[in-house]
């Protein structure tokens, strides 16, 4: 009987029966908001949803690799204990947000910092090469991504010189977004005696780590265990978007809580390598004095929570004043448009500073969809030009700061490792109000009754793209 059936009939059961497991798996193992995409892709596209799906519908990673950031995480509690001298107080800040924060990542607030920021592209990269050039015992940077140009050629040089002086140097790479970095410099760099390694490898050994579109998105170094980095900046020149130069926003950090940076190389080294390395000892700088109190904020989908989304929430909840955030890509989850739209409907000034130009039409195209939404509540929207603006920063009132990797777009919540640098006080805030200004002044605030007028067509495009936001 069942062959008798014309091929028709088998596409018909087939293209069904895929529907049905499709609405059976989906909700139970995905976010509301995901697994809505993904019934649609299934729904449309039953061949192609349903497999794709499994590929890289869930955010999971290996129990392996589960286990290993759980150790890695108990450790650097344990080594933190000692340092109780060293911790500034849990409210420090007007938010009072440190306990979440080091609950969230493990790292404890760390008073005596002395915090920079560097939003020149060319002297941020002259620096951290400056610092390599000064390396006396030991050189780690992590990054995800290096490429096969000036940029890349002046860091992997830096590092054969350092090697050459018996500096002990590592380099950590996204084995996706350092691809170009890791083919031009590899041999040569492990010739001169540099560790480099690949991280979240792809081909046939990505089952054994994490879905294959996760990336490790962090930016990172630290140099003789008292000089840290960290921020937006890639190792490639500012051509993301060409015509449109990045502009970026990184941390140079002295005192204690470059302890924590390295903690948190030594930490991705062992999630990726399996060698547990050294935990290095803060370095106290006396001429800092109190200084500026700093922790650093990992997140990734090793950890239980979703620890970038969960501090961007808490600290616009907290928020009495003035929030401002600055990111490249904004496609964010229900829980981050609910905190920014509550934030404005509260009476708290919020301002939204975008990248006019892009290197991701669809991520562009579904962040336009939410700002009709966000212009009723009250928040102000700024997009930057004339550059791309790629750096990656928040301030809350007067009193925090938050600089690093992480953009406020679903894929940095859920996918991506990625880190950030809190910084308390009055002082370096004020520095972050000083640059968001600039990007402020260069920008064009969106008009929200020249948005609403906005071709029905346009409006179509970006809600379109809005239903992709669990895959972009």
């Amino acid at each position: 009987m069942w062959s008798d059936l014309h091929p028709g009939y088998w596409l018909l059961i087939v293209d069904w029966t895929i529907r049905l497991a499709a609405l059976w798996w989906i909700p139970s193992r995905s976010r509301p908001a995901a697994a809505r995409s993904w019934l649609l892709l299934a729904g449309f596209v039953p061949l192609l949803g349903l497999p794709l799906y499994l590929v890289l519908g869930q955010p999971w990673v290996s129990r392996e690799r589960r286990e290993r950031q759980a150790r890695a995480s108990q450790r650097i509690r344990e080594e933190q204990r000692p340092l109780a001298a060293l911790r500034a107080p849990d409210d420090v800040g007007g938010a009072a947000i440190a306990p979440l924060i080091e609950r969230l990542g493990g790292f404890m607030p760390m008073r005596g910092n002395a915090i920079e920021l560097l939003d020149d592209y060319d002297a941020s990269l002259a620096r951290l090469i400056a610092d390599l050039d000064a390396a006396r015992h030991e050189a780690h940077l992590l990054y995800y991504l290096m490429l096969d140009d000036a940029v890349g050629a002046a860091v992997a040089e830096a590092l054969l010189r350092a090697s050459a002086r018996g500096v002990r140097c590592r380099l950590l790479l996204d084995a996706v977004g350092a691809r170009p970095g890791l083919r031009a410099w590899r041999r040569r760099l492990r010739a001169g005696g540099v560790d480099v390694r690949a991280m979240l490898a792809g081909g046939l050994v990505w089952r054994r780590s994490a879905r294959m579109d996760m990336r490790n998105h962090r930016k990172l170094a630290v140099i003789d265990g008292g000089i840290g980095y960290t921020g937006s900046q890639n190792l490639a020149a500012p051509a993301f978007v060409p015509g449109h130069p990045n502009r970026e926003l990184v941390v140079r950090a002295r005192g204690p809580v470059v302890a924590q940076l390295a903690a948190l190389f030594a930490s991705d080294w062992y999630l990726d390598t399996g060698e547990a390395l050294g935990v290095a000892t803060p370095v106290v700088d006396d001429d800092i004095g109190a200084g500026t109190a700093a922790q650093v904020l990992p997140s990734g989908p090793a950890y239980p929570f979703e620890n970038a989304r969960d501090c961007v929430v808490a600290l616009l909840q907290r928020a009495r004043r003035r929030a401002v955030l600055a990111t490249p890509y904004f496609v964010p989850d229900d829980a981050t448009l609910g905190a920014l739209r509550i934030a404005a409907l509260s009476g708290v000034e919020v301002v939204l500073i975008l990248s006019h130009t892009s290197n991701q039409r669809l991520a562009a195209w579904a962040q336009a969809s939410y700002f009709d939404e966000l212009l009723d509540a009250g928040v102000r929207i700024v997009r930057h030009r004339p550059h791309f603006l790629h750096a990656k920063h928040l301030s809350i009132d007067d009193d925090v700061a938050l600089i690093g990797s992480i953009n406020l777009d679903i894929r940095s919540f859920a996918l991506n490792a990625e880190v950030g640098m809190l910084c308390y006080g009055r002082d370096v805030v004020d520095r972050l109000h000083a640059i968001e200004a600039v990007c402020i002044a260069d920008g064009e605030q969106v008009d929200a009754g020249r948005w609403r007028r906005r071709p029905g067509w346009q409006r179509t495009r970006d809600g379109l793209a809005r239903l992709a936001d669990s895959l972009i």
